[in-house]
């Protein structure tokens, strides 16, 4: 994604957190590919974007929630998996 965005001259790193990294500590735990993109969004959104949006009035956050559509079938037959995004705009009160 990262790589996208900087070949349209966007760079989004700085304020870019993906869920699963913020879960797992690569470091010490053997992830491997990560957690469940709708397990790591939720747990996530619920566990740290939320309260910190309720202590910090006037803050805005774009979450958004990726996921494969995956088929075994696709993967036999050499097919692309298609993907999937959500994005949702929150912000808090002042």
């Amino acid at each position: 994604m990262h790589e996208l965005l900087e070949k349209e001259g966007l760079s989004i790193s700085e304020q870019h957190q993906d869920c699963g990294l913020l879960l797992y500590d690569r470091e010490t735990q053997d992830v491997h590919a990560g957690g469940s993109g709708c397990g790591c969004s939720a747990a996530v959104l619920c566990g740290k974007i939320l309260p910190e949006l309720e202590q910090n009035p006037g803050r805005k956050v774009l979450f958004i929630a990726t996921g494969a559509l995956m088929s075994s079938l696709s993967i036999q037959q050499g097919e692309s998996i298609p993907c999937i995004a959500h994005l949702v705009e929150l912000s808090s009160e002042e």
